[in-house]
């Protein structure tokens, strides 16, 4: 009996189907024993060659792992999945797609499992698969499942750190995987819809974030070395990378969106440093004509979070400029005036934030208070972001900006720039402040080898006009910009401080010929900018840092701008200064009076080194000499110092210690200068805004500029008086109007009656005469335009006694016999 029932197995167990026996055969005993490869061999042998068993067997493999998982009989599991992914590497044939989603349910099998091996196991299976190239496409696969149980697994929060973190990286792998799998085939689902990109993207920054306070506590070296390959920072960091290196045009902004919103909920731009490594990240991973896309969300972030603390916006604005010094060139797009309005708006709000100190314009009870220092930060990093920005333009583009920016600056009086609060002077003051400094960023580096269509006179103009207000930060700020456009060789730093140098040649200045393009700009803008010069010099307000900047334009303009013309009007500006500081009309204290005197010193000692003519030369080494002994502080090494050595009053000064016009126009003149103009002392042209005692702005002084010349303009007292309008000549003329109207509708009524109802020999007679009449009009033009050939059978008389020639036929004329033949 025993025998019989042993019988009957074995005859079952023939009956089965073949690729059952051969997947059973590849189970040992033992499970420690693993996979018996002889087996498995045959079996891939079967699979290869009756490819159509395939979903069978991947169905029969899966029907035991699920059953060993249940069992707890993980050895079997484990010999399951390497089966299956020697079978998945081995077959590629039209028959896998049935055999993958065998594959897939039994991956999804072990991620469900709460057993951090068994995840793990059913990630690395998938990541081998994901490797696959598949021949065939599959319409209907879906991998939501492993988006979000992969995310889930970024975010493990296991008790045994050393678990947690294998199974952060196999979640991290198992995304990189996804991606790998789904994002280069169109028949896939799209990985990068906001629903995946929304999982995948903060899971990624989730353990960049963590990886990065793991690394703060600073570990030994030796744990260090040993903790470096199960760290997920670099595994995350770069699938993160291969991530944006992925994404096409269209899906920026879906990778970027979810950077902000994790960014926003976790308050991480506060701290900056996070921000800015993620869109380092990003900015170096995404292809570089995709980097406007990422500054654009920026910058419409920055406008989102307008009425957020300082500190959110100071950060995002931080991360805009290191991103915008990666992206160079194509940081700003196609939209660039649209990046520096942004930006000018963020200015803006700031300033108003500041003086309201509410981001509603109220002070209810309630409202967020807004610290004046955060602002302040966050200004200085939005003009910093705008410099950064025009670094990467080219010139043409930079001097566009500047208008545009000039053309922001409020001027008081014309149009209001901030909400009408009680500190309306003081909000206009700051904005001026805050977009001249932003032009300073903007000008730093600015190279030109055109000034002409580089300054135009809508730029320069309203921007020497600022240099008029009695605010000393203002003019300040006017006068670095100009250094800044005029300085075009680096000679800017070399004359950073006022001294009496012996020789100049310590200072190595690049000098250049002076162009034609130079000299237009010169003869054009010239005097503007001495007479802005000496205006600055009058000022009581006037201080250290003043001069020295007054100092740097003057030496700027000799070895960048100077030709004949020009270095002879820089002398007679500087002893105009000199006669300045004599005069006590203008009621300027000891110190400014002292300062002036050094200023013009250290100027003509400049000058006349650059002129090399002897005679000059030694005339100002002579007045510096007895400066020295006896009044040094007519130089500026007394004047310039952090305690001037001042005396209490200056007395009226002659003789050694001036510089003299007349020696000055004597040697020069001997030198081929033009002495007539040498000899002409330099006189500013005032304007009535000059001759004001107080400027408060210089809204004040454009309304009476544009006052006085309308009032002097000979176009005015040249024009005719117009003819008066009244009402009957305005009536009159819409009633002659309308009657020629009727007349001409009448006229072509009475035409095409005649033509429909009139008999054809009236028609053919009326056109006929028409046509003799055009007939012998043109008869008349031909008679008088064309004049027949002169006649060799001689002249006629006229009735008049006039000679008229006459038209003979060639038959007719004689000809002599020579020229007959």
């Amino acid at each position: 009996m025993r025998i019989f029932v042993l019988g009957v197995c074995g005859c079952c167990g023939a009956l089965r189907p073949r690729y059952k026996r051969l997947v059973d055969n590849i189970f040992p005993e033992d499970p420690e024993d693993g996979l018996v490869k002889a087996n498995m061999e045959k079996l891939t042998f079967y699979a290869l060659s009756a490819p159509e068993k395939l979903d069978r067997i991947g169905a029969y493999l899966s029907e035991r792992l699920s059953r060993d998982v249940a069992r707890h009989r993980y050895g079997y599991v484990c010999i399951a999945m390497e089966a299956l992914d020697q079978l998945l590497m081995a077959c590629h044939c039209q028959s896998i797609n049935l055999f993958v989603e065998s594959f897939l349910k039994m991956v999804r099998k072990l991620l469900e499992s709460d057993k951090p091996n068994l995840q793990i196991l059913g990630t690395n299976s998938f990541v081998k698969f994901a490797n696959i190239e598949e021949d065939t496409p599959s319409y209907h696969r879906s991998y939501d499942f492993f988006v979000s149980r992969f995310s889930e697994m970024c975010h493990s929060s296991y008790e045994d750190p050393d678990i947690r973190t294998k199974i952060r990286m196999a979640g991290i792998k198992g995304l990189q995987g996804v991606v790998r799998k789904t994002v280069n085939d169109e028949l896939q689902a799209n990985i990068w819809d906001p629903q995946h990109m929304d999982k995948i993207v903060p899971s990624l920054l989730f353990n960049l974030q963590s990886g990065e306070h793991s690394e703060s506590r600073s570990p030994s070296p030796l744990q260090a070395s040993e903790k470096e390959k199960e760290s997920p920072v670099e595994l995350t960091e770069r699938c993160f990378r291969e991530l944006l290196g992925r994404a096409a045009y269209g899906n920026i902004k879906n990778a970027v969106t979810p950077v902000l919103m994790h960014l926003d909920n976790h308050a991480l731009w506060e701290g900056k440093t996070f921000a800015v490594c993620c869109f380092k990240i990003i900015m170096y991973s995404i292809q570089s004509q995709h980097s406007h896309l990422v500054i654009q969300q920026l910058l419409g972030h920055l406008d989102a979070n307008s009425k957020n603390s300082a500190k959110v916006r100071a950060g995002i604005v931080e991360v805009l400029l290191e991103a915008a010094a990666i992206a160079a060139s194509g940081s700003v797009g196609p939209t660039v005036l649209e990046v520096f309005n942004t930006l000018l708006r963020q200015l803006r709000l700031s300033v108003d934030y500041e003086l309201t100190g509410s981001y509603d314009g109220s002070t209810n009870i309630g409202t967020k208070i807004i610290k004046a220092h955060e602002e302040r930060q966050l200004q200085e990093a939005v003009i910093r972001t705008i410099g950064s920005f025009a670094n990467t333009l080219p010139t043409y583009q930079r001097s566009e900006v500047m208008l545009f920016i000039m053309g922001k600056i409020p001027v008081p009086g014309i149009h209001l720039t901030l909400p009408s609060t009680g500190s309306e002077p003081e909000g206009t003051r700051m904005i001026q402040i805050m977009l001249l400094k932003s032009l300073v960023q903007v000008t730093a580096g600015f190279q030109t080898t055109n000034m002409l269509t580089a300054l135009p006179s809508s730029f320069l103009e309203p921007l020497l006009s600022f240099s008029l207000t009695e605010d000393p930060e203002v003019r300040l700020l006017v006068l670095q910009i100009l250094l800044s456009l005029i300085d075009r060789h680096e000679n800017r730093p070399k004359f950073s401080n006022i001294s009496i140098i012996s020789d100049i040649s310590v200072l190595k200045l690049k000098v250049d010929k002076c162009s034609r393009q130079d000299n237009l700009f010169m003869k054009k803008h010239g005097q503007q900018l001495y007479r802005h010069i000496y205006m600055g010099c009058k000022e009581p307000s006037s201080g250290r840092e003043h001069y020295e900047t007054l100092f740097a334009l003057l030496g700027l303009l000799s070895v960048e701008l100077a030709n004949e013309e020009v270095v002879v009007d820089l002398i007679r500006l500087a002893l105009a200064l000199q006669d300045l500081a004599l005069s006590t009309d203008e009621g300027l204290p000891v110190y400014n009076r002292c300062a002036v005197h050094a200023l013009a010193a250290a100027y003509l000692n400049l000058i006349c080194q650059l002129t090399t003519v002897p005679a000059f030369c030694q005339h100002i080494h002579e007045v510096i000499e007895v400066r020295q002994k006896e009044s040094p502080y007519l130089l500026p090494e007394d004047v310039f110092i952090d305690i001037p050595r001042l005396p209490s009053s200056l007395e009226k000064m002659e003789g050694d210690v001036l510089f003299l016009q007349s020696k000055i126009t004597e040697v020069l003149g001997g030198s081929g200068y033009n002495t007539e103009r040498l000899g002409t002392p330099y006189v500013p042209q005032y304007t009535d805004e000059d001759r004001l005692s107080k400027r408060k702005s210089i809204g004040e002084t454009i309304s009476l500029q544009v006052e006085v010349e309308s009032r002097n303009s000979p176009e005015k007292e040249e024009r005719t008086p117009a003819e008066e309008i009244t009402f009957e000549t305005l009536k009159n003329a819409i009633v002659d109007s309308v009657g020629m109207e009727e007349q001409e509708r009448e006229r072509r009524r009475q035409v095409v009656v005649k033509f429909q109802k009139a008999p054809f020999e009236e028609i053919a007679a009326h056109c006929g005469a028409r046509a003799t009449l055009l007939q012998s009009k043109l008869n008349q033009i031909f008679e008088i335009t064309i004049r027949p050939p002169p006649s060799p059978s001689g002249t006629i008389s006229s009735g008049y006694g006039q000679s008229q020639s006459r038209s003979v036929p060639i038959y007719e004329m004689k000809f002599p016999d020579l020229c007959v033949y």
